[in-house]
This record gives structure tokens, sequence and C-alpha cells, in this order.
């Protein structure tokens, strides 16, 4: 059990015998969610489903309603910019406690979420700018190529692209070159694996650390977390199924090492991992079997299953407790893998 679980009274071997409940914030941004009147993805197009209300839009509306004293940017500034994808430029976003700083700072290279199919850099702004500030480092959110328009693996290369991208231009962006790791939420958490291993196959500059927050690294959709969480909330198992129907020419194309991490793929020689899960998530299972099967590979890793959360929690520290604890946690982890200062935990 981790410090922070002897601190928060939590037990990670306690059987689940029920769908859990969420924690008080979590279920209130939850209850905020569903007041936003959003259809159910899995019903609509890929196009309506991406103007559909997201859990940011609900955290947005807490804090404009409730919270008056804080600072949403947390001190951190950002800047837009393009870089060099697989087929062409991609959106990306830079993070930095101070973006005229002449210092270089570590690099993260991270990848948001939402099943390859929707989501964007404002979806998922609260990941990387909590780990800007924590970590102390430059975050360069990546955007990528999303499917139906572009079918796996056109994320997976663009994603490898991004990496190289990265490696060759961190001082151009406040990063030290030489300090260097990748992070992902959800679908860009199997994004970030697959960069290490394409590191380590390729014979690229590997990342320093990665840090994978409830990645999608399976294909088994009936395993344990599936069925306990199989109507959960933001995430259930229709979604996914939608998710898989539209990334896809065909479900066997799931069996891909990229897409089944814990079934196919050669974990030896990654970086040091960092997991971070969700109780209340279909993909929590898969990302317990992950962690597990790093660590088996001879990997450095360090896990954590936050209760009470549900997945999406990560990027919503400013009324989420446990958000804010993970972030720590991630930060601390990157902050150990560059030799910098460590966080006390």
């Amino acid at each position: 059990m981790s410090i922070i679980d002897k601190i928060l009274g939590r037990d990670d071997d306690a059987p689940r015998t029920t769908p859990a409940k969420p924690d008080m914030m979590m279920g209130k941004v939850l209850d905020t969610l569903a007041d936003l009147g959003g259809k159910p993805i899995e019903t609509l197009s890929p196009q309506e489903a991406r103007q559909q209300p997201t859990p940011t839009d609900a955290v947005k509306k807490i804090l404009r309603d409730t919270v008056k004293d804080e600072d949403p940017t947390l001190g951190i500034q950002t800047r837009d910019i393009m870089i060099d994808g697989a087929a062409g430029p991609l959106q990306a976003r830079i993070y930095s406690p101070d973006l005229n700083d002449t210092d270089l700072k570590p690099l993260i290279v991270y990848f948001h979420g939402g099943g390859f199919v929707i989501a964007d850099l404002d979806v998922y702004d609260g990941g990387p700018r909590g780990v800007s500030r924590f970590a102390d480092a430059v975050v360069l959110s990546v955007h990528y190529r999303q499917a139906p328009e572009n079918k796996f693996p056109a994320a997976h290369d663009d994603a490898v692209a991004a990496w190289k991208w990265a490696v060759a231009n961190a001082q151009t962006i406040g990063g030290d070159p030489r300090k260097i790791a990748v992070m992902g939420e959800s679908a860009g958490g199997n994004l970030a694996i697959n960069v290490s291993i394409a590191a380590r196959d390729q014979g690229l500059q590997a990342p320093m650390h990665q840090v994978l927050v409830y990645p999608l690294v399976g294909n088994d959709l009936n395993n344990e977390s599936y069925v306990e969480n199989a109507d959960a909330k933001p995430l259930n198992k229709p979604m996914i199924e939608w998710f898989v129907k539209h990334t896809f020419a065909s479900e066997a194309e799931t069996a891909d090492p990229r897409v089944n991490v814990v079934g196919a793929a050669n974990l030896a020689g990654l970086p040091s991992s960092t997991v971070i899960l969700a109780e209340i998530d279909p993909l929590r299972t898969e990302g317990e079997k992950l962690a597990e099967k790093l660590e088996a590979a001879g990997n450095d890793v360090r896990h954590k299953t936050f209760h009470g959360s549900t997945h999406e929690f990560f990027g919503m520290g400013l009324v989420v407790p446990d958000a804010a604890v993970a972030q720590q946690f991630a930060a601390h982890n990157l902050k150990k893998a560059f030799g910098t200062a460590i966080l006390p935990i």
C-alpha cells in the first residue's frame, strides 16, 4: 500500500462486490454533467458527439457557481503552436510556469483522451496544466488525427511523429532535450505507452518516464471492471463499443499489440512508469493488469487506483480532491525520474 493510500485510509485489495459509489465532489461533477443535458454518445454521429457537453464543461460550471477565489490557470502560461505529424501539421499547446524563462525545464509530451474519436486540447486542459504546475515542467499537449475520418493507426503514427518532433525541438519551446517524458489519459495513455515501445523498437531517444492515466490497453470488453461499470458515467461499455466501431476497420484490428497492449505487446525495456487508475471505470482492470505486466517485465512501476473516482477525474483538480492528489503523485514520480527536487508525499 502506498503512502497516499495510508493517508486516505484506502485499500486496493478490498473486494469489489457491487459497483462503487463516487465520492461527494466526484458525484457533484457527474450530477452537473447530467444537468447540462448531453445525449448518450453511443446514439450520435461522431460529429454530433464532438459537440456534446463534457466533464470539463461540468467542472467549469461548478467553478463559476461555487468557487470564487480559485485561479483556473494555476499560474501556468500557454501558447498554441503547430508541430509536424505523420501526415501533416498537428495542433499542440505548450504549458509552462513561465514561457519567458530562459532556463530549460524538463519536458513532458502529453496525449489527450477521447476514444480516438472525440475531444481536443481544450477538453483535456486540466491534466497537463496541473502536471506543469506540480512538476515544474513544460508540457507539450498534442492533438492527433481522429477517427472515423482517420482510422487506426493514424493517431499512433501521429504520436510517434510528435515524439520525434519534441525530441528535436525541445529547446525551442523551453524544454530540456535531455529530460523528456511521455504521458497520456485514456486513449492518450495508449498512445503514450506506444511511443515508449516505438522508441525502444526504432532506436529513438527513450522517454525518461511514462505516466499512464486510466490507459486504454486491452480489448476484453467482458472483464471485471467492464461488467462492474457497464453503465458508469462518464464512460461506459456502450460508449467504448461505439469508439471501437468508429476507430477500426474491423473489430479484429483490436488484437493489434498497439491496442491490446496487455495481451500482445512486448513490455520489456520500457521507462519507469506511473499508472493512475479510477475505481469507477471500465478500463480499470486492464490498467491493473498493465501495471502488473510492466513490473513482471522488469520495469520500475508505481500504481495507484483512486477509489470513489471515475474515468476523466484526473484533470478535475480544482474541484475533486483526489484529482489534485493524483496530479501531485504523477508530478512526484516525474521529478524523481528527471532528478529534480522531490515533492513530499
